[in-house]
């Protein structure tokens, strides 16, 4: 299931089979490139959250692994609306095992949770290392609140990418630029009524992923203590989702783990502070290699 691209870093969109048979769509920049860089994104996004990120790191020569998440953008949607946890953990487990070479995770929120998942409790041998963006065992309430807010308001959908676009301006006040229509096309479907919804499932709302969530903790928690990966947390100083107490905590749990703040991002960190966030990634990867090679570096 090795997939393979004459684009140096654009390459088109190929389709997996994950274990119940879910067509997952996934995207590779830079197919000859090494390390590998698995990038796992957050509830509601899409694989577009790691264009920026992905495409930069290519270029420096990474092959940098993107996907959609099941009920999410381009990939397949579960019949019956039946999400539950271990679904997403084996769709990421299956596309480590993919690789030739053992990936590293980049996994913002929902997709960090996965990982850890992994790594800590069901296949301790998926990843090389851990990046963790903007998430710990154990999140603030309010912001993961204030995400499904802005999910669950509009489920009726838009009249225009416009009136999409003045939205996320609402979400996300910070930014100074207005999503276009070209970025907001692979994020909403038209349907029958021709009016544009966002591109997740909507069922995926209302199921047992969100319902439950919080009773994960004590598991995701548990996960945690047991990683023996290298890992770095990247946090946003000006997110909602994770706070001092939660990223302490997390620093207990792995205490061989590394943390940088980017002081000026919010929970969408790579969206905030792209060249930065890859920065701190090739830093962090290249500190693997050096230990790969035998050199004495901490990690």
């Amino acid at each position: 299931m090795r997939m393979v691209s004459t684009s140096p870093i654009e390459t088109p969109v190929t389709r997996v089979a994950s274990v119940d048979g879910l067509e997952l769509a996934v995207e590779v920049r830079h197919p000859s490139g090494s390390p590998t860089l698995l990038f796992a994104h957050g509830f509601g996004q899409t694989r577009g959250a790691w264009r920026g990120a992905s495409t930069a790191l290519a270029e420096q020569g990474y092959r940098c692994v993107t996907f959609d998440a099941r009920g999410h953008g381009e990939s397949g949607r579960v019949a019956g609306g039946d999400y539950h946890m271990e679904q997403f953990v084996g769709d990421l487990r299956l596309l480590a095992h993919a690789e030739l070479r053992k990936p590293i995770l980049v996994g913002a929120s929902m997709g960090g949770l996965l990982g850890l998942m992994l790594a800590g409790e069901i296949d301790p041998h998926s990843f090389r290392a851990l990046v963790m963006v903007d998430i710990t065992p154990r999140w603030e309430t309010a912001g993961v609140e204030r995400i499904l807010a802005f999910m669950q308001a509009h489920p009726d959908g838009f009249a225009s990418y416009a009136e999409a676009a003045e939205e996320i301006a609402r979400y996300l006040p910070h930014r100074a630029e207005r999503k276009s229509e070209d970025q907001l096309r692979p994020l909403l479907r038209e349907g029958s009524d021709g009016r544009l919804r966002w591109h997740w499932d909507p069922a995926l709302l209302g199921g047992q992923l969100i319902q439950e969530s919080e009773r994960y903790q004590p598991r995701l928690m548990a996960a945690a203590a047991k990683v023996r990966v290298p890992v770095l947390l990247l946090s946003g100083g000006r997110s909602d989702v994770v706070s001092r107490e939660t990223v302490d905590e997390f620093l207990q749990l792995v205490p061989h783990a590394e943390h940088v703040e980017l002081p000026r991002a919010t929970h969408m960190v790579a969206g905030d502070a792209n060249d930065v966030f890859t920065r701190e990634i090739a830093r962090f990867v290249g500190k693997l290699s050096n230990v790969d090679r035998g050199d004495a570096v901490a990690v």
